[in-house]
């Protein structure tokens, strides 16, 4: 499921050896959450970014079209064109940030589609159900998180909760597979770790849920409130407890900056939206930092958004052209600003794991942190 290949310092070299193949870590999945990334993009564009891995949504994807729509359209690998690793979350992350008047019990929540207004109740059993259905690489297992900052209570109860829901999606993981209804007979259960900003919560958790004999572990209910201090600490401390020859998944993280750092504390895996969502306002994202293509000093600007960048976007467009899309309200715009951002994520991991292989990763750190984390100089 996973061959640690070398390690700098707690950094990570590796490959992910899934259903639909091997890949690369560390490395970036590309979020489409209904099945396609935002912005016009396909998944033949997906592939032309050099994008490893596709995470797709089991909240979105469960109240339109369905599962069972999926599975009779061959899975979601033919349903969306994507003969590479998926990995679909469970449900756990959008009830909590975005479900209408959720109800929380030991069986499962049940919330109001924002869709129309029915009820809707999912749980451990359902989670795996559904994802078995869709027939991704990965199953997330379906966990509770809380906002943060939170009360030490409310954390315990979420990290027990959690582990217990987790036995469950185990038990019902494994229960699939060995009858047949999984899509994928190949799909790999994940844990996820709860524990909010508590150093001490989250390093019992890791340490249990790693006992489980999963095939893989991932570090869940962070960049929820936190800051990027506080989720480094909690880094710092969860990782000594996973499992060395398991996959490492930080889930919605992050920025260009904390995923180098990410990277640096023992992380192989990571996704996110930002990459899309600032591409949206034409934020972009290059070596030399952000930039905010809307400024009205990129009006005449005839260079690409990165010199020497092989992107779609920078292979044939300038900045100034970008940017009249963007005032213009064109969706050309945003869909070459996503390229590019997708691209550049993309390229970041394979440039980190080329400095793992090289063993010039303290190097790459110390030149780019900086650079990574502030609004680009031109």
């Amino acid at each position: 499921m996973f061959r640690l290949l070398k390690t700098c310092g707690s950094a990570r070299r590796g490959e992910w050896i899934t259903a639909h193949g091997t890949v690369q870590t560390p490395l970036f999945m590309n979020v489409a959450t209904a099945g396609a990334v935002r912005g016009g993009v396909s998944t033949d564009d997906l592939a032309a970014v050099n994008c490893p891995v596709c995470l797709c949504n089991t909240y979105h994807l469960h109240l339109r079209p369905g599962e069972d729509v999926v599975r009779a359209l061959g899975g979601l690998h033919r349903f969306i064109h994507w003969n590479a690793p998926i990995l679909t979350d469970s449900g756990g992350f959008q009830v909590f940030s975005l479900a209408k008047g959720k109800r929380v019990r030991e069986e499962g929540v049940t919330f109001t589609s924002y869709l129309d207004g029915k009820t809707v109740f999912l749980g451990p059993e359902e989670s795996m159900r559904i994802q078995a259905a869709l027939g991704s690489d990965v199953a997330m297992a379906f966990d509770e998180c809380v906002a943060l900052p939170a009360e030490k209570r409310a954390l315990r109860k979420s990290v027990d909760r959690t582990t217990r829901w987790l036995e469950r999606c185990r038990t019902e993981h494994a229960r699939l597979l060995e009858s047949g209804e999984a899509v994928n007979p190949g799909q790999m259960l994940f844990g996820i770790c709860q524990g909010g900003t508590d150093p001490a919560l989250r390093a019992a958790h890791m340490k249990t849920i790693a006992g489980m004999d999963l095939d893989g572990y991932a570090v869940g209910g962070l960049s929820v409130g936190e800051s990027s201090e506080e989720m480094y600490e909690i880094l710092d401390t969860v990782t000594p407890e996973m499992p060395g020859d398991k996959a490492r998944y930080l889930m919605g993280v992050g920025t260009p900056l904390n995923i180098l750092e990410g990277i640096r504390r023992g992380i192989d895996l990571f996704d996110c939206v930002l990459p899309g969502r600032n591409a949206y306002r034409g934020n972009v994202f290059t070596y030399g930092g952000r930039i905010r293509l809307l400024a009205e000093k990129y009006r005449l600007d005839g260079r690409p958004i990165e010199e020497g960048c092989a992107c779609p976007a920078c292979r044939s467009y300038s900045r100034g052209y970008i940017r009249h899309l963007l005032k213009s309200g064109e969706r050309l715009g945003m869909r070459l600003c996503v390229l590019h951002n997708l691209y550049f994520y993309n390229d970041l991991m394979a440039r980190i794991r080329t400095a793992l292989d090289e063993g010039s990763f303290d190097g790459f750190y110390n030149t780019y942190r900086a650079r990574l984390g502030e609004v680009a100089a031109d």
